[in-house]
């Protein structure tokens, strides 16, 4: 179905066509015509499915059909988003679909002053993106006010109540108009996400492009399993005989992100690091350096998992799991995005098996393991037979022991005992793994 087939304003036509856009995604067939119509929505869809467009390009349309007739202090639209990388991009996207028209639109967001933002606010603007708790800020010094607001969307509903956002997204809902439209859209739909959308939403269509919880079927998942102090060894290995160029790796903290850094600059790789202690200049210059081709590696931390649009990236690597099942289809929703191809590897340690396992479930498949020579892993069968066995002649001893000190009155057995438990739990010690050695 063809862009050209909604009715839309020239205006918007023409940006469309400038963006290169001609079909629509299955999540912008599904969303723009009840959007349109003033219906709110409930859309669950991945990332990279064209949802941006999805509620941005009814929105504009609807400010368009009713213009204000007298000037406000509160802005027509207000998009909540998670995560100030992502309210970046939404000002960007939604800017090049109204760059023929007269609306101003503003990100606010933490991490920057507040100063330049409240002169924005207090200018006046028609689209306002924002952070939840960035937005509190500026309401609490009365620099917006959002009476007026007639559009609200919730993007990546589900990562904001992850991040903790309900209480600021509730009071922020309150201070809206009574009459407005609400469009909520979510990778996941969880019992969390559910019961918000029974609060905000009126009468609401659902729309659902993509399985519940899944990844995008144009990812190919594989697993390493490897031990934890082998994880950067096997990196390198990998970088050189795969040839990758550029990778967007995950880590689960800020230190894990910041070790791997300095492991990797001391091997001569050209990497940066984006994360929440690093300013906002610094993650944007990352960023850019990574997208342009001047870094091969951005390393990258949950507040990275969503909103990050790299065009042409093929390869995601999970240096270490996340803690949460669902963040896995998230991170990985960054390669494979429009339809491309992309390869999600992880890196598997003995630690990270249950987390594995969850993530398994959620997907509903299992991932290919893939045992590079010189990083394989003991085999966790064997290994819990063999706890068991070095387990099972400790009991028996035990006992022996008690009979002895109880009811034997041969002086010499207990003696005998003793080193063969100790004997018994040497050998059962497991061995360490062979590691390939660094050229």
């Amino acid at each position: 179905m063809n862009f050209s087939s909604l009715g839309l304003a020239p205006e918007l036509l023409q940006a469309i066509e400038a963006c290169g856009y001609t079909e629509m995604t299955p999540v912008q067939e599904q969303a723009i015509v009840p959007a349109r119509r003033g219906k709110d929505v409930l859309a669950n869809a991945q990332t990279g499915t064209g949802k941006t467009a999805a509620f941005a390009l009814p929105i504009l349309q609807q400010m368009i059909d009713k213009p204000r007739t007298a000037p406000s202090k509160s802005p027509r639209t207000v998009i909540l988003t998670p995560t100030r990388e992502l309210a970046e991009q939404l000002a960007q996207t939604i800017g090049d679909y109204a760059q023929f028209l007269p609306f101003s639109i503003t990100a606010v967001y933490g991490g920057v002053k507040m100063g330049g933002q409240e002169r924005k606010l207090k200018a006046g603007v028609d689209i306002l993106i924002a952070t939840p708790g960035r937005l509190m800020e500026h309401i609490t010094q009365c620099n917006v006010e959002l009476s007026a607001s007639e559009f609200v969307v919730l993007d990546e509903a589900d990562r904001m109540l992850d991040m903790g956002f309900i209480e600021d997204v509730k009071t922020i809902f309150q201070r809206t108009a009574k009459k407005r439209q609400t469009l909520l859209f979510s990778a996941t739909i969880s019992p969390a996400v559910n019961e918000l959308a029974h609060k905000i939403l009126h009468n609401h269509q659902e729309v659902r492009v993509a399985k519940l919880n899944a990844a995008a079927d144009t990812v190919n998942h594989v697993v390493y399993p490897v031990d934890e102090r082998s994880k950067i060894d096997l990196f390198m290995n990998l970088l050189e005989e795969q040839n990758w160029f550029q990778i967007l790796v995950f880590t689960s903290t800020k230190e894990q992100a910041d070790r791997l850094l300095s492991d990797l600059k001391l091997r001569k790789v050209t990497a940066a690091v984006c994360h929440g202690d690093k300013s906002q200049g610094t993650r944007r210059r990352a960023l850019a350096e990574f997208k342009a081709g001047d870094i091969q590696i951005l390393i990258a931390t949950e507040v990275a998992a969503r909103g990050l649009d790299i065009q042409g990236l093929e390869y995601v690597l999970n240096f270490n799991l996340p803690y949460l099942a669902e963040d896995y289809v998230h991170r990985i929703g960054r390669a494979g995005r429009a339809g491309n191809e992309g390869f999600a590897i992880s890196f598997v340690s003995r630690e990270e098996e249950r987390t594995l396992d969850n993530i398994e479930r959620l997907i509903g498949g299992r991932i290919a393991r893939v045992f590079q020579p010189g990083f394989e892993v003991s085999n966790r069968d064997r290994l819990i037979k063999n706890v068991a066995q070095k387990q099972r002649p400790s009991r028996a001893n035990k006992s022996s022991q008690t009979r002895i000190e109880g009811k034997s009155s041969n002086p010499s057995a207990g003696k005998a005992n003793k080193p063969a438990s100790v004997k018994s739990k040497k050998s059962v010690a497991p061995k360490k793994p062979k590691h390939k050695n660094k050229k």
